[in-house]
């Protein structure tokens, strides 16, 4: 399987550790099930190919795809991008308007298949220690608005919409050392809603 994953520090699993990000249990959990069998994992050096890192918004992840020109086609592409434009306060609309560009080259990169490609919902950081202070519940509907623009997009093109906020919500100290990124822990919940949903 060729799995092209987009993204910001979610994709990379920030503070994580090594092969502990969604994208690479997602990964790993495929290749160990054969023929609807279980098998011990194989610990080969990870085969995706990752446009991601920290701190990325919708806009600058679109310079770095257009930089690294991704040569498909993917078996499958995720898609897990907006929390920096919603902490930075940058307009909806603005995410809108890229998270459509950033779609429609991820259904390229499919081969012109919306099935192959999986969007993640952002989560919501405002429960988290980090957001210590901080007003939670206005982050938490800025981030559900967030949320619907991309669900709208994603569900009207055909690809798959994978809701992890409520987990975040669900495990809001289920967090690395910064008090802010997910654990491995929460990746692997988050990568088995893609694989269940996905029937990887």
């Amino acid at each position: 399987m060729r799995y092209l994953a987009l993204g910001d520090s979610y994709t990379v699993g920030e503070g994580a550790g090594e092969r502990a990000s969604f994208a690479d249990q997602i990964e790993e959990g495929r290749r160990s099930t054969v023929n609807g069998q279980r098998k011990p994992v194989d610990r080969r050096p990870s085969t995706v190919d990752r446009i991601a890192t920290t701190g990325w918004t919708t806009g600058e992840l679109l310079v770095a795809i257009r930089a690294a020109q991704p040569q498909g086609p993917y078996d499958l592409v995720s898609l897990c991008i907006g929390v920096n434009n919603q902490y930075r306060g940058l307009p909806i609309e603005e995410y809108r308007r890229e998270f459509i560009e950033l779609l429609e080259l991820a259904i390229g990169f499919a081969d012109g298949n919306p099935h192959r490609v999986v969007v993640l919902s952002i989560p919501d950081w405002g429960v988290t220690p980090f957001a210590e202070g901080r007003d939670r519940a206005a982050i938490g509907e800025n981030i559900d608005a967030f949320n619907r623009a991309a669900e709208a997009e994603t569900r009207r093109r055909g690809a798959h919409w994978v809701d992890v906020t409520g987990d975040s919500r669900q495990h809001p100290q289920d967090v690395v050392e910064d008090g802010l990124h997910p654990s491995a822990r929460a990746y692997a919940r988050w990568a088995r809603l893609v694989t269940d949903q996905l029937h990887l």
